[in-house]
């Protein structure tokens, strides 16, 4: 083999390394874009869970006050 067989094959294999990592970039890409998306829907979520908690402490404690008032009445 000689230098330029070397030289020749090293250059296809910095080819063929230059495309495996840039193909793990366009993953690793991929993967951060849907990460981030679940994060954001989690974070939604969890809004939308805190959101209805409150409401039913709220509808708890109109129904409390309503219990009361009745009782009160009777």
């Amino acid at each position: 083999m000689t230098a330029q067989d070397d030289i020749a094959s090293v250059a296809e294999q910095l080819a063929t390394l230059t495309r495996a990592v840039e193909d793990m970039a366009d993953q690793l890409k991929t993967l951060r874009e849907r990460s981030q998306s679940q994060q954001e829907r989690t974070d939604t979520q969890q809004e939308r869970i805190e959101l209805a908690a409150k409401e039913l402490t709220d509808v708890s404690d109109r129904l409390q006050s309503a219990a009361n008032a009745l009782r009160a009445s009777i």
